[in-house]
């Protein structure tokens, strides 16, 4: 992969960003409220998280009810809430209505709703302050950034992409706490959108609850010190599977970092994108396409491009059609991140998503038929043979063996559970019962 050094990316602590060439995009304008005055006026938004309590209940301030909508500014071009919020992103938001989404935001409960003029609007459930509130959902919707400008300088250096843009507008790539992107993404190895939202529904309800909104529980993400006193038991009898050590192992070495795992995670915002990953890829269970989701998804790595099956096959379909027919490698993964970056610049991961979401059997009814992928694409084989799934693993070498470890493991508690030795709970494959 070409030396990160020597890319233009636009870090927020560096006031004059570096020229770009005419073959990448241009740099989006930044709007008047950049998440650099955000960090200025908000403490929550800064680059260190704040330290959140794992006591029980907790006392709510301000409740706001009935909620009030108060517009956000945005348009439909710059967010669209079904491409944004239900496309992998993130899994602890719910769809609560039509066209409006509702998650947690720092230790604040809010809504997000589509109107019919396609503005977005927002209200706060229950928060402590709603200026601050305010503060902490600009910076997560990553507003300091021009969605609008960086799409047109996409459109002028790809075809494509410019027809695609007309059709799948708004998708914004959002700013989330390290700590939690980090939880969620090793949830999501080797995994389905389904298991991995019930995982991460588990996981989230191990902090303060905020409240109910159209039956859905929400809570406030639990902080490092209440995940370490969850153990890999608990967490396999909750249907984790192999993924409960990497989980636990990865809360041990968090908290052995100077200065606090939180404190450690937001300084890798400050590293060069190589850099995050490698220091990312120390902890359990975490590898290179996890470590780009979290690096993109969390830490202003707008570069950082997480390879699968489904971005390899964009790849060579459109980027590098010379590989096709290859067998995607460590190797060919850079190849691909690089040809990423050559195409759209210091904001390919941006660019990156939006191909990835109009893949989405779930996004075919926003697009001309023209668009549609037809022809059946077989798995692409990964070297040693092994099929990459709909979300590529990291550890490929062991999830087969974890995996029939873990098959065993069910098989011998149904067994006891028949002999009505104890009362249990027996997770499915495919899901698993609270």
């Amino acid at each position: 992969m070409q030396s990160l050094r020597t890319l233009p990316i636009m870090k927020r602590r560096r006031p004059n960003p570096p020229p770009i060439t005419t073959s990448i995009p241009p740099t989006p304008s930044t709007p008047p409220t950049p998440q650099t005055l955000l960090k200025t006026l908000n403490p929550i938004t800064s680059s260190k998280p704040i330290k959140l309590s794992s006591k029980k209940p907790r006392t709510i301030l301000l409740n706001l009810n009935p909620p009030k909508w108060v517009p956000l500014n945005l348009g439909k071009s710059e967010l669209f809430l079904p491409l944004t919020f239900p496309t992998g992103q993130t899994f602890r938001w719910k769809q609560t209505a039509h066209l409006q989404y509702t998650g947690v935001v720092g230790s604040h409960l809010v809504s997000l709703k589509q109107l019919e003029n396609g503005d977005v609007a927002y209200c706060f459930h229950y928060t402590s302050c709603e200026a601050s509130a305010r503060l902490a959902l600009l910076d997560f919707l990553n507003v300091g950034i021009c969605l609008a400008d960086m799409w047109e300088g996409f459109s002028g250096c790809d075809s494509r992409f410019a027809e695609l843009a007309r059709y799948l507008g708004g998708a914004r790539v959002l700013r989330q706490d390290p700590l939690e992107c980090l939880i969620q993404f090793l949830c999501s190895s080797n995994n389905n959108i389904g298991r991995i939202t019930r995982m991460v529904d588990f996981v989230s309800s191990l902090g303060n609850r905020l409240g109910t909104v159209e039956s859905f529980e929400f809570y406030e993400f639990p902080s490092l010190e209440r995940l370490s006193r969850v153990s890999e038991k608990e967490l396999r009898e909750a249907g984790f599977g192999y993924r409960a050590k990497y989980i636990v192992g990865t809360v041990d070495s968090l908290q052995s970092k100077p200065g606090g795992g939180s404190e450690w995670l937001a300084s890798l915002r400050e590293l060069d994108l190589q850099e995050a990953i490698d220091a990312l890829s120390t902890l359990p269970g975490v590898g290179p396409k996890v470590a780009a989701c979290i690096a993109l998804f969390s830490l202003d790595q707008h570069h950082a491009i997480p390879v699968d099956t489904h971005v390899w096959q964009i790849a060579t379909r459109y980027l590098i059609p010379e590989l096709a027919g290859a067998r995607l490698t460590p190797k060919l993964c850079s190849r691909v991140a690089d040809a990423f970056v050559s195409t759209y610049g210091k904001y390919a991961g941006w660019a990156q998503t939006l191909l990835f979401i109009a893949e989405l059997p779930s996004q075919k009814a926003l697009l001309p038929s023209n668009f549609w992928i037809t022809d059946d694409q077989k798995p692409v084989k990964t070297k040693g043979g092994q099929p990459s799934g709909p979300i590529n693993g990291d550890r490929a070498q062991k999830i087969e063996k974890e995996e029939a470890y873990e098959n065993c493991e069910l098989e011998s508690l149904r067994f006891i559970a028949k002999l009505n030795l104890v009362s249990y709970s027996i997770p499915s494959k495919v899901g698993f019962v609270f």
